[in-house]
């Protein structure tokens, strides 16, 4: 089964990545042993938002 991924960067840097010691992440290997082995990575697509660097709180 061909399978598409979408990779919201904004999210996964603020949940996953700020603050971690590493920042590097193959996204592509990630997606491909994420998912079954009878799915295929046909695309990963990678968007994320603008940041003006003010937080509103």
């Amino acid at each position: 089964m061909r399978t598409r991924v979408y990779v919201d960067g904004f999210n996964l840097y603020y949940g996953a990545l700020k603050g971690a010691k590493f920042k590097w992440l193959n996204l592509v290997e990630l997606a491909r042993n994420m998912l079954p082995t009878d799915h295929k990575l046909d695309r990963l697509i990678y968007f994320t938002a603008r940041s003006s660097g003010v937080l509103n709180r």
